[in-house]
């Protein structure tokens, strides 16, 4: 894995941050659905990035930790080192009514997943890319 400076370059820059108020104003699963695809980039980033593999074992790479199991898993790690805002984040995604399921996860898998997704996104979308990164390094992403 690449030092942390580095570890900023693979996330991209909002251009103009929302407000914290609203942020949190927005669906959880909206927050999710932002986290989702900033993880992914994050990770596809990653992977991509001076390697000489054809795209296919790149893909499986990156769905190793881009899938709700690995994403609970990590985001077990990270509870107890989230802030009072951000636990409260990931408790309103776990909790949300969720309509559809991970293919390969239990239900309970797919909810941590999807509070892990919103924390990430409310992150992003607060243009708080530091912390993003401060997170992925303590799950060690």
């Amino acid at each position: 894995m690449r030092v942390k400076e580095d570890l900023i370059l693979f996330i991209p820059e909002l251009k103009a941050p929302i407000s914290h108020k609203e942020a949190v104003a927005l669906p959880p699963m909206s927050l999710a659905f932002i986290g989702d695809s900033v993880h992914s980039l994050f990770v596809r980033s990653q992977v991509t990035i001076g390697s000489d593999k054809q795209t296919g074992e790149l893909h499986k790479e990156v769905t190793k930790e881009v899938c709700a199991t690995s994403q609970a898993m990590v985001a077990e790690h990270l509870l107890p080192k989230l802030n009072e805002i951000e636990s409260d984040i990931f408790r309103r995604a776990r909790n949300a009514r969720i309509h559809t399921s991970a293919k390969h996860a239990e239900m309970s898998e797919y909810r941590r997943a999807s509070g892990f997704e919103a924390v990430i996104g409310y992150l992003y979308l607060t243009g708080q890319t530091d912390r993003i990164v401060e997170l992925l390094e303590v799950a060690k992403l």
